[in-house]
């Protein structure tokens, strides 16, 4: 990148954060070649969210909404355009800046949990903070603050096998917010959990955005998307409609 480039690329940045955009994409596009053909999974989105707005991603399977939280979420880069998140061009940076940038800005809260099985409540919820160097007895102190923030204070010393399906997401949840980041970005959270405990988690990510909490929601399903305030609705990988729903 050019020094005039990159320097239009920081104050972009700056302007951004100033606007309290927390992300923002300017034609972006991910495009995979199988054989001679180019499949375009993701085809010139512009999509910005606001700090403390409550977003759905929704569409149907093979609608490129997956592609876009993988590049959402840093766990994937661009073939092209620019998307920045809380004022950096995380379009641009290194696999080692991205995985720096996942642990600071991004809350993961996945469908499968993704929990260490023989790890307890607590540990699950400090490792963010063991791979950011935060000293154990701020690990400790700031994983129990996360835990007492999903009422599961009284389940820190248990193991995900000693819990129920929606207490093992609310661990989930406690460990996306540990590291105070910039966004919570769930993926199908109640994808493997029974209708009424999957309210119960949508009643806690509805508490934690009335919090200040900015979250990104990627689903398939209609009846969770209603739980957002705005949905961005793709299909053939381009943002068919985005509208305010409440």
């Amino acid at each position: 990148m050019s020094t005039a480039v990159a320097t239009s690329a920081i104050e972009r940045g700056q302007q951004l954060k100033r606007e309290g955009v927390v992300i923002r994409t300017y034609d972006l596009w991910k495009t995979y070649v199988m054989g001679d053909q180019e499949i375009h999974a993701v085809s010139g989105v512009d999509i910005e969210i606001h700090r403390g707005e409550y977003v759905a991603i929704m569409g149907p399977s093979g609608s490129g909404k997956s592609t876009l939280m993988n590049l959402i979420g840093c766990l994937d880069t661009p073939t092209r355009g620019q998307y920045y998140i809380n004022g950096n061009l995380v379009s641009e940076m290194t696999d080692d800046e991205l995985a720096r940038i996942r642990n600071k800005e991004i809350g993961f809260v996945f469908q499968t949990f993704n929990l260490l099985p023989r790890a307890t409540s607590l540990h699950n919820v400090e490792l963010p903070l063991i791979y950011a160097g935060i000293p154990a007895a701020a690990r400790l102190e700031r994983a129990r603050h996360a835990l007492r923030q999903v009422d599961l204070e009284k389940r820190m010393d248990h193991k995900p096998n000693e819990l129920s399906g929606g207490q093992r997401q609310r661990v989930a949840v406690a460990r996306a917010l540990v590291n105070d980041p910039s966004i919570l970005l769930a993926d199908e959270p109640t994808g493997n959990l029974d209708s009424a405990t999957g309210n119960e988690i949508m009643a806690l990510f509805a508490r934690l955005h009335e919090q200040g909490n900015t979250i990104v929601l990627v689903t398939h399903e209609h009846d969770i998307a209603v739980h957002a305030h705005r949905v961005i609705s793709i299909r053939d990988g381009k943002v068919e409609k985005d509208e305010k729903v409440r």
